[in-house]
């Protein structure tokens, strides 16, 4: 599939949006020819164009598009082609107001914004359906294009009688009968019991905002009919034998929906990152990316695309900070690094007007090729066409962190230990950290991810066990790996139902340990843990801790560390456990990075894992290993703003980039080439 859709070449471009310019032939043509000077080999194209290629209802207007489309091919050009469902036309939205969203509160919402639309509705359907079968017959066999890019960001949620409707289908398909939802649910407290699943309305503020599993529920409901909605639009690009890849444009940590029920509906995984650089640490906003990066890839277990980023300031973020010079290159090449087969920006060139028109582009204003930014991009384009060899290769990992959306939802909603911040995506990236300190590749997996793969999981804060999730541990340990898991963990089931006869629910055997009580520390309070002398994970410093603090009963693990104030100081901590053929480390609290470090360095010697790095990495030096058959591409990154040492006679090899000496410069990348 790979092969097919960049034929060898790491894809480069981004949005491009001509339809903005079909009065300006120069501009369209200079455009094609500063692509092809930056080095640029494909475009995004009819992204926000319904307005344009169906000026009226049934007046399908895409001769300008095909003839660009053309031009571009012809220019070494191809195109990755949009369904433009992600913004609806005026007209549409007056004949058909249904099509527009209902809030929470029973109002819907007047024209305008982007996805304000409802992917229940079956005039929004059939009209979505209409122009994404014109564009697939039309163009869709085109040789110049390569992929479709299915909407545009998919998100929110509608709350209109049709979503209400299909609501109540969806649970009553996925509990049969109103008394199990109620049991499930728990309904009985406060009275809320149902007789049927036609007494039910989506979460409100003006109705029932407090019932967990009902608002856990509803945001599942919510991807799943984003899903249908996306099937649909596939199916109409797919209709009369057209068989070309698709994707959609996943976001940033995105809360609304859950990414990882996407793994069976897109050929290829794509995503949009718009980090904040310069706004403190480079290596903390790198370490930040390396996780996202990591969990895209992990989703389908195959290299993604990088589908937009920014070669300059956004316009949309608190700061529209400007990308100091290198960090373009490196921000890049981390993406490359983690398994991105392209680069690509929003957008090629900067629109003149509304909201996004001073966001970075590889064409400004000015619309000249002498600008700083273009520079950048040119530069960067030549060392990606030298990198072509890259692509497809693969990112094997023998280590997983779970982090689990369903999970968090669960975990942010309910009430209390900490109704201000759980720190939940904080802990994971702690965790995370420490084993990327010692150049391993890691995972980013949710709990239905099959483990038996791995050496070592990682489970920070898992809350929620859900699909049978507490059997895969017990296996994975029995079988000789090694689990790590943390204070409020196995507490709930996938409804937000606690587990009675103790917690963590059917793992206290395999872990050692029975948890007792959790107390949540205010901001700024902490608590210390200090080491047991001859622990068997020799651990030798006292770590602070904060936030939450568990207090554990012991009975096989041994402990590791204990706690040093409080009413529970001195008592256990941090343990291990052996099962079986394996080992479950067990944290109790909120502990500092520094401590995960050292504790997996114990684990990961201790399992014989091979990791890619020969030494301990300074503080802001990043290793990632790509794969294929053949080869390793070994990728060492400096995200400090000093150059950094590092002893690069410990990986021998061909240098594909950078130079051969004691030091990294600051967003300095090195590339080192193996046989296998």
């Amino acid at each position: 599939m790979k092969e097919r859709l960049t034929e060898g070449h790491l894809l480069y471009g981004g949005d491009y949006n001509p339809e903005q310019w079909l009065d300006r032939p120069n501009i369209l043509q200079k455009d094609i020819d500063y692509m092809k000077e930056a080095h640029i080999n494909v475009v995004s194209l009819g992204i926000f164009a319904w307005s344009v290629l169906e000026p009226a209802e049934g007046d399908y207007q895409l001769e300008w598009l095909a003839e660009i489309i053309e031009e571009l091919y012809k220019n070494g050009i191809y195109t990755i082609l949009a369904t433009p469902s992600g913004a609806r036309p005026k007209w549409l939205a007056d004949r058909y107001p249904e099509v527009l969203r209902v809030d929470e509160t029973g109002h819907r919402n007047f024209f305008g914004f982007r996805h304000n639309h409802c992917y229940t509705s079956p005039i929004y359907r059939k009209k979505v359906a209409q122009i994404n079968r014109q564009l697939s017959n039309r163009l869709g066999e085109h040789p110049g294009v390569i992929m479709w890019h299915i909407s545009n960001e998919y998100g929110g949620e509608c709350y209109c009688p049709l979503c209400q409707h299909e609501f109540r289908k969806w649970l009553e398909k996925k509990y049969k009968n109103i008394e199990v939802l109620n049991d499930k649910w728990c309904t009985t407290f406060w009275s809320h019991r149902y007789q049927s699943f036609a007494q039910i309305e989506a979460p409100s503020r003006r109705g029932e905002p407090l019932l967990h599993a009902l608002n856990l529920d509803w945001r599942r409901f919510v991807t799943d009919r984003t899903i249908d909605f996306a099937k649909m639009e596939i199916q109409a690009v797919h209709k009369n034998g057209n068989d070309k890849p698709v994707t959609t444009n996943f976001m940033y940590d995105f809360k609304g929906m859950n990414y990882a029920k996407w793994k069976d509906v897109l050929d290829v995984i794509s995503w949009d990152n718009y980090p904040t650089w310069h706004k403190g640490s480079e290596r903390e906003t790198a370490l930040d990316c390396a996780l996202e990066y990591d969990r895209m890839r992990s989703i389908k277990g195959e290299s993604f695309l990088l589908m937009e980023s920014c070669p300059s300031a956004t316009s949309w973020q608190s700061v529209s900070k400007l990308k100091r010079p290198g960090m373009l290159h490196a921000a890049s090449m981390q993406a490359i690094a983690h398994g991105s087969d392209s680069i690509q920006y929003f957008q090629i060139r900067q629109s003149r007007g509304a909201v996004e028109k001073f966001h970075g582009a590889v064409i400004d204003h000015y619309g000249g090729n002498d600008t700083r930014v273009f520079r950048e991009v040119t530069a960067l384009g030549i060392d990606l066409d030298a990198l072509r060899e890259i692509q497809g290769s693969r990112i094997h990992a023998e280590a997983a962190v779970i982090y689990d959306m369903e999970n968090r939802w669960a975990m942010e909603d309910s009430d209390g230990p900490r109704n201000e911040n759980m720190y939940y995506r904080e802990t994971v990236r702690k965790v995370y950290e420490g084993l990327r300190a010692m150049g391993i590749n890691v995972d980013v997996v949710d709990m239905e991810a099959d483990l038996a793969s791995y050496r070592i999981v990682a489970a920070p804060m898992n809350y929620m066990y859900r699909d049978g999730y507490e059997k895969k541990v017990r296996e994975f340990v029995a079988s000789g790996g090694t689990y790590l898991t943390t204070y409020w963990s196995g507490v709930v089931d996938e409804c937000d139902r606690c587990f009675i006869d103790g917690t963590p629910y059917h793992l206290m055997d395999v872990l050692g340990i029975r948890s007792k009580e959790i107390d949540g520390l205010y901001e700024g309070e902490v608590n210390g843990i200090c080491p047991v002398p001859e622990n068997s994970a020799g651990l030798q410093k006292t770590y602070q801790v904060s936030h939450l603090c568990e207090r554990i009963d012991v009975t096989t693990a041994s402990t590791l560390m204990t706690y040093q104030h409080d009413f529970y100081g001195e008592e256990p901590a941090v343990t291990c456990n052996a099962y079986k053929k394996g080992k479950a480390y067990y944290v109790g609290a909120d502990a500092e990075g520094s401590f995960y470090r050292d504790l997996l360095q114990h684990i990961v010697c201790e399992g014989g894992i091979c990791n890619a790095a020969k030494e301990s990495l300074p503080e802001g030096i990043e290793m990632t290993l790509r794969e294929t058959e053949d080869n390793r591409y070994l990728f060492i990154q400096n995200f400090n703003r000093t150059k950094t040492k590092v002893d690069l006679s410990h990986y021998p090899g061909e240098l594909l980039m950078g130079q051969r000496e004691d030091t990294i410069p600051a967003l300095g990348t090195i590339i080192i080439k193996t046989t296998v």
